[in-house]
């Protein structure tokens, strides 16, 4: 079955690190490419939205580049990237990036979304980086793959599944991760940070519900103690046991929402080295 990728571009080289990440991610499977980039004149940020002359030729410079700027990353894909199996489709659009995804997805059934991000580099960026953080907290209704600037692309082999099990799974939102991990081989760890001794009687149910729904691939339950913020925790968690892609549901007012409403200066330990997962809650 034709599976179809959205990739926001704006031309950097961390956008195109993850274009590259995304063609070999999916090299064995058929897929259609759709390369996205979103341009939002000036003019149209102020509360004065007449159309005049200056507007309009803002509007239409800004239009020109995003077009050359697709056609020329396409010229590029075509003449280095040769898979039989990979079709390419490109959409210039003036309009938010946001409200562009939500809408592409719609109307072009879009699969996953594959987006670079970059590392920190001074304390009022935020983690992940704003444009990242924007598409993760747009309640979208498919994963969203961040790829890490510079990241080379490794074949995934050990995944890692962070919950609290606060929450209940449903095939819906286990079925991303399912397949992902089918189609790598990949094993998933489910791991939770020990805040409390024992697990509720909710919490068992939702760990017994999530087990059997990845009880067709190889799954490993582990138990981390809560010794440091739970940054540090996880980010231990991913280089002992040598983690390849991480994986989080994404809920408001769960881990992964927090870390998207702080600063970087209290996250700099979570500026994650892999690829991240995020699964709609």
């Amino acid at each position: 079955m034709m599976k179809n990728i959205l990739l926001p571009t704006d031309f950097s080289e961390n956008a195109w690190n993850a274009i590259e990440y995304a063609l070999k991610l999916f090299k064995d499977d058929e897929c259609t490419f759709h390369l996205l980039n979103t341009y939002t004149p000036a003019i149209v940020h102020s509360r004065f939205m007449a159309i005049n002359t200056e507007g309009r030729l803002l509007e239409d410079a800004c239009h020109s580049a995003s077009v050359s700027g697709l056609e020329n990353l396409l010229i590029k894909l075509q003449g280095g990237h040769h898979n039989p199996k990979h079709y390419f489709n490109t959409i210039s659009s003036f309009n938010l990036l946001t409200e562009e995804i939500k809408e592409a997805i719609e109307v072009r059934n879009i699969d996953m979304i594959i987006t670079g991000t970059k590392g920190a580099s001074g304390l009022k960026e935020i983690f992940l980086g704003s444009n990242t953080v924007r598409i993760i907290k747009s309640n979208l209704p498919c994963p969203v793959l961040v790829v890490p600037e510079n990241f080379k692309f490794e074949r995934p082999r050990e995944i890692a599944l962070v919950t609290d099990f606060m929450r209940n799974f449903d095939a819906s939102i286990i079925e991303p991760l399912k397949q992902t991990a089918i189609q790598l081989e990949a094993r998933v760890r489910i791991m939770r940070i020990n805040e409390t001794e024992e697990l509720s009687k909710y919490q068992k149910s939702n760990l017994s519900t999530l087990e059997d729904y990845l009880s067709e691939i190889p799954t490993s339950v582990h138990w981390m103690p809560y010794f440091a913020s739970k940054a540090h925790v996880i980010q231990s968690f991913i280089e002992e046991l040598g983690i390849d892609l991480l994986a989080m549901v994404y809920h408001r007012h769960g881990f992964l929402g927090e870390l998207t409403r702080e600063p970087v200066i209290k996250n700099l330990a979570f500026h994650s080295k892999i690829p991240l997962l995020v699964i709609p809650g």
